[in-house]
């Protein structure tokens, strides 16, 4: 699970769990609860909490770097659940190109659950852009709210706020790509 290596990555850094909750802007206690995997962190605070520590969310989930082949077949990609509690509405990120610290682009096809969500607004240095699939989505940058469809795309800046919704029913899927890697 994550919290091993959260608490592993945080130790590292010679960072109390106090000072890590505060730089996440959680409490003492949720961040504890992470560490000993008794809950999940939203996609916002696991992406705070990979910024306080200079990580990439592939560190966390112990991807490996490696011989990378040019070519990935459909259901062999590996696929991150962010959420596995609310598994029937969370978030998996089917990754479709392998972690690697030396890439300067990152591409998932997001699997966003009826009712699944970002929760918290994110930003950060980069830029994204994105092409529905399937299903539905409701992005939301910074005041404005976008809802989209498949076949619909976006992009934007990612100092802008961000975060994401499934307003839907059915499953939305999201071909999804940022530079530089974030996740």
């Amino acid at each position: 699970m994550i919290g091993d290596r959260i608490k592993s990555l945080r130790r590292v850094r010679k960072l109390t769990l106090k000072q890590l909750a505060d730089q996440v802007g959680i409490s003492e206690g949720h961040m504890s609860k992470i560490e000993n995997d008794k809950t999940q962190p939203s996609v916002g605070v696991l992406h705070k909490i990979t910024q306080s520590l200079d990580v990439t969310i592939g560190l966390l989930f112990n991807e490996k770097n490696g011989h990378e082949r040019p070519v990935s077949r459909a259901g062999e990609r590996p696929v991150i659940d962010l959420d596995p509690v609310r598994r029937g509405t969370g978030i998996r990120l089917e990754r479709i190109i392998p972690h690697s610290q030396d890439h300067i682009l990152q591409c998932n096809i997001h699997i966003i659950e009826p009712g699944g969500s970002s929760e918290d607004h994110i930003q950060h240095v980069g830029e994204e852009v994105g092409y529905v699939l399937d299903g539905e989505l409701d992005l939301f940058l910074d005041d404005d709210v976008y809802h989209l469809s498949k076949n619909d795309s976006f992009h934007f800046n990612s100092s802008r706020k961000h975060a994401y919704r499934n307003p839907g029913e059915a499953q939305t899927r999201i071909l999804w790509a940022n530079t530089p890697p974030t996740f």
